[in-house]
């Protein structure tokens, strides 16, 4: 095998200099013209340059050189794309993202703009972190689900450092540099994709946006672990969906354009955000509790 793979070198090695050489010309030199490029003084050979040629990438992890670096980048990728999704009820799907579509340009982005346009910036923001802390209970069960006593001890910290010095979670002192309490980005339907629970199919929900089956438990989980749920034993039942559509815009008026840029750059926007919402779930459960921005688009549902 060695020696035939140091035949082909050979032949290619060959075939290349012989595809570099200087070409003769085709029409026959008259004698006179031949007498005169005998006598003519030789040009001066050019001065050789030499051109490093470009480094083998080192693997990062042996450390040693990589000759086939088209090979193995194409491997790398393909090793960090996520897994496809089931899609057995498209024609549902569809009808439900054209209503959250519609939902989201008719009603949701025109109030969540003129609320926008008359509360600042950090204002909003606080209300994102109150909201935010109100979903210790779901973090916090989902880091013991995960047997992860750190991240369990970090929500914790979070929750008491935030609920005391930050007015109720208003503010966020526990992110500080002093403590450095970061969030936890950790939820029900990450906790089953870590023990092994497939993604099963996608599916789209009409208000909550993309899901699957493995993530729509998370739908059961905030509703019975977000306190605001049990809002309704104490006062009419119609302040619990007044609130959850006042945290919805608040959201939303912190992240105008995101889905509008991903739906102006994609063919089909349905299948897009199918493919960034699988991929961005992929990921979340890859890196198991590391610190994720919330970058996904609007159209796609965001754990708290």
């Amino acid at each position: 095998m060695k020696y035939f793979l140091f035949a082909i070198m050979l032949f290619t090695f060959i075939a290349v200099g012989c595809a570099h050489a200087p070409q003769v010309a085709s029409s026959p030199a008259t004698p006179a013209a031949a007498s005169q490029a005998q006598s003519a003084p030789a040009a001066p050979a050019p001065e050789k340059t030499s051109v490093k040629p470009p480094e083998a990438p080192v693997s990062p992890e042996k450390g040693t050189i990589n000759n086939d670096a088209s090979l193995d980048y194409a491997e790398e990728v393909k090793e960090e794309q996520a897994p496809a999704i089931a899609d057995p009820i498209e024609p549902f799907n569809r009808s439900m993202f054209e209503f959250n579509d519609k939902l989201y340009f008719w009603l949701l982005k025109p109030v969540a703009q003129r609320y926008k346009a008359v509360v600042p910036e950090e204002a909003r923001v606080s209300v994102k972190n109150f909201f935010s802390n109100l979903g210790f209970p779901i973090r916090f069960l989902s880091c013991l689900l995960q047997a992860d006593a750190k991240c369990a001890a970090t929500e914790v910290g979070r929750f008491t450092v935030n609920t005391v010095w930050g007015i109720g979670g208003l503010m966020d002192p526990a992110a500080g540099k002093d403590l450095n309490l970061q969030k936890q980005d950790v939820d029900l339907g990450q906790t089953l994709g870590i023990w092994g629970v497939g993604q099963g199919f996608y599916i789209v929900w009409p208000l909550l946006g993309s899901s699957s089956a493995r993530d729509s438990i998370d739908i059961a989980g905030e509703y019975f672990l977000y306190p605001p749920s049990y809002m309704s034993l104490i006062a009419p039942w119609y302040v619990w969906p007044v609130v959850r559509s006042y945290e919805e815009v608040n959201r939303t008026s912190l992240r105008i354009g995101d889905y509008e840029a991903l739906k102006s750059a994609a063919i089909d926007p349905y299948v897009a955000v199918r493919d960034a919402y699988v991929q961005y779930r992929w990921k979340k459960i890859k890196l198991r509790g590391a610190p994720i921005e919330e970058l996904a688009p609007s159209g796609m549902r965001m754990e708290r």
